[in-house]
């Protein structure tokens, strides 16, 4: 065999050889793609020839009525409006800078802000920004920026901005319901998410379903608040604080009938449309006063000890008894608000006058025991259980056991025992339904996500106190409103009841109570009643805070009480006069 021979063969060996290799690589490869790796390439197969896409349900709405007489006229306060997202995958982007530069632009952001979010290889960050218009959205996706998608979504919307933003509270950018109703009820308004899956062709086309599941909105819910009783109630309270120069003020009304709520406002408020702002400048905002602070309800406190009073047998709405300007308990001396003796004074004259030292008697008459047991009857030691979140409890400032003579006495014209907004107007309207406790609530309709509606009635307690009782003390609320401290709020052709408050305000870092650069006392001024008092429809709480033009609530918190009620028997409950009215 030549050398020519030979080096044909040894060629051919070789190429034998690389033959093999070559078989034995492509064979090993089929087993690795077809065997140890199919799972992964089935699934990028099955990328390409399958969809899926997400849908989230609606969250619920919140409505309130709109008319005095149509009670299925709805207004809604809050509800979704659909928006836009923009999300960007930093690890498709081919220039971060200059998607950074150009996002920058059109969304009004940072440009560094959005840098340092996608200046990196990660396949997923929060959205760079919510809540763009649909032509906004547009405007993104005209661009076609590789590694930004504009997704849908659904934004809270408040049409009326303030009106009753402390009862709504808000929902934040990660769709959590936050603070009063909002909160409260966050899951049962949330929606749920739909889901769709199937197949396409390579030209994209759906060729087939193989699951789909549908989006289910969330729970609605209609509140028992009066949208147009909630706008003048705030109109007004707003108009008060400017001109008694108050620092801030709530208002609550509730339907005897129902139990529900009518209206609830506070000033200042926020506009929970732009609720972050709001969160800058200041959180505190976001609380609900009329049920998250708790004071000293002064004067306002005095017909609840006397209904207790008069319920256990103590004394009459005419018991009469003389009183000087003073009365002495326990080494401590408790004077008359304006520092005079009312002589000889009847149980009702006592209410009139607003007289500590009559008040001081009578508490003395029904001991610690008794006074204790009518408070928790009344609700002062619980939370009403009203629908909102935040809502927290006044109480005596000791337990009964720890009670010395002066504890007692003060609590009598409403120091020493704290109490929010709502505890003492749900304590009035226990008197107004004929002493029976009434559970104060917000919701009148729950809308399931079918559309089927459920009524929430009304939820009454234990018998506080005896009918006749309740008869009485509010008639002698109608005697302080003809006689008394109460005069401005009266309603000329209606029996409005009501009484007054000047509250003083705890210092709780020096202990006792505020006082001024000249040395007078700091206060709350309230008013607090109910109409007609033969037939009552609502009761209401009115309450400022610490106001600077006048010293007492007869000149600031009661006119506003007056005023609104004026409102209320002749425009929302559109009731007939039943007294004479002066010409």
């Amino acid at each position: 065999m030549n050398d020519y021979t030979r080096t044909i063969e040894a060629r051919l060996k070789w190429f034998g050889v690389v033959i093999i290799i070559v078989v034995v690589i492509l064979f090993w490869k089929m087993y690795v793609l077809q065997i140890l790796q199919n799972d992964k390439y089935l699934a990028l197969a099955q990328g390409q020839q399958r969809f899926e896409t997400t849908e989230m349900g609606q969250r619920g709405r919140i409505y309130v009525h709109d008319s005095p007489v149509d009670s299925k006229a709805y207004y809604p306060l809050a509800f979704d409006q659909k928006k836009f997202a923009v999300w960007v995958v930093p690890r498709q982007l081919k220039d971060k800078a200059a998607t950074a530069k150009s996002l920058a632009e059109f969304l009004s952001l940072p440009e560094k802000d959005i840098f340092d979010k996608i200046n990196n290889d990660k396949y997923y960050i929060p959205p760079i920004k919510h809540g763009l218009s649909l032509d906004e959205s547009k405007t993104i996706k005209a661009k076609k920026f590789s590694g930004v998608l504009v997704v849908p979504e659904y934004s809270r919307y408040y049409p009326e901005g303030t009106l009753a933003s402390q009862v709504l509270g808000f929902v934040n950018a990660e769709g959590q319901g936050m603070y009063g109703f909002e909160g409260k009820y966050n899951a049962e308004m949330q929606g749920k998410e739909g889901n769709v899956k199937g197949e396409k062709d390579t030209l994209g086309r759906v060729i087939s379903l193989l699951e789909q599941q549908d989006p289910q909105d969330g729970t609605s819910y209609v509140l028992t608040v009066d949208r147009s009783v909630q706008y003048f109630v705030e109109k007004k309270l707003s108009e008060a604080i400017t001109k008694y120069q108050a620092d801030s003020g709530t208002v609550i009304i509730m339907d005897i009938k129902s139990g529900g709520i009518i209206a609830m406002a506070s000033s200042p408020t926020f506009d929970p449309n732009s609720y972050q702002d709001q969160a800058k400048a200041d959180a505190n905002l976001f609380m609900n006063p009329a049920i998250s602070y708790t004071f000293e309800p002064g004067s306002i406190f005095k017909p609840i000890v006397m209904a207790a009073a008069i319920d256990d047998g103590l004394v009459t709405k005419d018991t009469s008894e003389t009183f000087g300007e003073s009365i002495d308990v326990g080494g401590h001396t408790i004077h008359t608000a304006e520092g005079k003796a009312f002589g000889l004074e009847t149980m009702t004259q006592v209410l009139e006058n607003s007289d500590n030292v009559g008040m001081v008697w009578v508490a003395e008459k029904i001991g610690n025991e008794v006074l204790n047991n009518q408070l928790k009857k009344f609700g002062f030691y619980d939370k009403t259980g009203i629908d909102l979140e935040g809502e927290v409890t006044g109480r005596p400032a000791y337990p009964v056991k720890d009670w010395k003579d002066i504890n007692r006495a003060t609590i009598a014209f409403g120091q020493g025992i704290t109490a929010t907004p709502l505890q003492l107007l749900t304590a009035y309207a226990t008197i107004a339904n004929s002493g029976k406790y009434i559970y104060p609530h917000l919701v009148d309709k729950i809308i399931l996500p079918d559309g089927t509606e459920k009524n929430v009635p009304k939820q009454e307690g234990e018998q506080v106190i005896s009918a006749a009782t309740a008869k009485d003390v509010g008639e002698m609320l109608r005697s302080v409103v003809l006689n008394g401290t109460g005069k401005k709020a009266n309603v000329p052709g209606y029996k409005v009841g009501a009484k007054t408050g000047t509250a003083q305000i705890a210092d709780p870092i020096n202990g006792g109570y505020l006082k001024n650069d000249s040395g007078l006392g700091i206060f709350v001024h309230t008013a607090a009643g109910f109409a007609p008092i033969d037939d009552p429809q609502y009761a209401m709480l009115v309450k400022l805070d610490k106001p600077k033009t006048n010293r007492y609530a007869e000149s600031t918190a009661v006119p506003l009480f007056g005023e609104i009620s004026s409102f209320l028997l002749n425009y929302h409950y559109r009731i007939a006069p039943t007294e004479v009215i002066p010409k």
